[in-house]
């Protein structure tokens, strides 16, 4: 399994084609499971390329330690680099964090994150070419860690997994902006995006590629004639794409931008919401370092989506079957998705009711025993874990139909249903004003009213 993409978190866009190998491989696994792993894993680009004779402050190598379950706390990570491979190709300047030992280092990262919108790279080298080295010339630099954690108190990411392929080669080298973050926006504001590109590399690019990927939640209102607009989804969450080709040549140490400014709105629902922006050099030419063809700008509004478990009411005699369609619905008024981790919004927990077996469940729903663990099969379990999409738009409802045989007849046998993000208590999530809604119940054999 190779590290997510640099630039710290999962590109719109390309979740569609990477989610059947988990939306890129090295997503953090979401902890609703009952069985409690945990795995490190590092961070790094799997290739960096460098200008010869560069008189440059060199090119920045950024690389981060993640684990997989933030059910557990890991502390005090440990990554190992070995630079041995690149004599002659590259040299290295190290960070305050890594302690340099001929062509090794021990770089430490006192905690270690999993994988969100949130996470970025601990360890920050610097690469330039060395002296002397050619267009052409290669090496390896590779990668090994351990931390302290996990369920068995030691965690050590793969062995031979994690390397950079560093190369000496002249092109273009197209590089975009970082762009802060911007909070607390109310539904319905209209912001402009910074978007400048610079040509870091020694040679001019023949014109460039721009995308922009905008969550759900976020209008694109800029339309270029250079540009062509659709929408995304197909089983995942929306979004909308403009692809962009401009024939502008960017020389050397040149800088580029848009015709007229970028501007985008937030929607009625928009809650947390990131327009992923990507440059590549014109006319095919590879870019010498795409690290920095990628950046994302985030939008938080001031929003909030109501979550709500669906109980249901069934009756039955002894020996029948029943089907009782529990759920999950978001409320609204904003959409959530969790855009950067992949987790699912919320998981249903099912608590059979007293009386009844399971003869059937559906197929998102992982059979627990009463407290939690695993259970080997997918019928009769007392207890059900269904987890939800990683996204849930405004308005979504999503049914969970389970069958059960009545075998004892228990008045209003009654089985909790329950919003959790993993635990064993109903989940408190900070975008829903009404979490007393997050718990429900399926009644069997409810007794009638008067």
């Amino acid at each position: 399994m190779r590290p997510v993409s640099a630039r710290h978190t999962v590109r719109l866009g390309v979740r569609a084609a990477a989610a059947a190998g988990l939306l890129t491989a090295g997503l953090a696994v979401p902890a609703f499971a009952g069985e409690q792993t945990d795995q490190l894993w590092i961070q790094a680009p799997s290739e960096q390329k460098l200008i010869p004779g560069s008189t440059s402050e060199g090119s920045p190598l950024d690389i981060g330690l993640y684990h997989d379950n933030d059910n557990f706390a890991v502390t005090d990570g440990r990554l190992s680099v070995d630079i041995s491979g690149i004599a002659g190709v590259a040299d290295v300047t190290w960070p305050d964090n890594c302690a340099p030992t001929g062509t090794t280092a021990v770089c430490t990262v006192p905690e270690v994150p999993v994988i969100g919108d949130a996470y970025s790279s601990q360890v920050h080298l610097t690469v330039r070419a060395a002296d002397g080295a050619a267009t052409g010339a290669q090496g390896r630099i590779t990668y090994a860690a351990v931390a302290t954690g996990g369920p068995d108190g030691t965690l050590e990411a793969p062995h031979d997994s994690f390397d950079t392929t560093v190369s000496v080669g002249s092109g273009p080298d197209l590089s975009l902006g970082e762009i802060a973050p911007v909070k607390n926006l109310q539904p319905g504001a209209v912001r402009t995006v910074p978007f400048a590109v610079t040509n870091k590399g020694s040679e001019r690019s023949e014109g460039l590629t721009a995308t922009f990927t905008a969550s759900y939640g976020l209008d694109i209102l800029t339309k270029y004639p250079e540009c062509t607009y659709k929408t995304l989804g197909d089983g995942y969450a929306p979004m909308s794409q403009a692809t962009c080709s401009f024939d502008q040549v960017i020389e050397p140490g040149d800088a580029f931008t848009l015709p007229s400014p970028l501007r985008v709105a937030l929607a009625a629902h928009a809650y947390a919401e990131r327009l992923d922006i990507s440059v590549e050099p014109g006319s095919g030419a590879t870019d010498l370092s795409d690290e920095d063809n990628y950046t994302i700008a985030a939008f938080g509004a001031v929003n909030t989506a109501d979550f709500a478990a669906r109980g249901a009411q069934v009756t039955g005699g002894v020996g029948e079957t029943v089907t009782a369609a529990i759920g999950f619905r978001n409320n609204g008024p904003a959409w959530i998705g969790n855009l950067g981790s992949g987790d699912p919004v919320a998981a249903v927990d099912f608590t059979v009711p007293d009386g009844a077996t399971v003869t059937s469940a559906p197929a998102d729903c992982e059979p627990r025993t009463l407290s939690g663990g695993h259970y080997p099969q997918r019928t009769g379990a007392p207890r059900y874990s269904c987890e939800m999409p990683y996204w849930a738009l405004e308005d979504t409802t999503r049914s969970l139909p389970f069958q059960l045989r009545i075998d004892r007849l228990v008045p209003d046998a009654t089985g909790r249903v329950m919003l959790t993000t993993g635990g064993s208590s109903p989940a408190t999530f900070p975008f829903d004003p009404q979490p007393a809604n997050n718990t429900a119940q399926l009644v069997l054999n409810a007794t009638p009213t008067a």
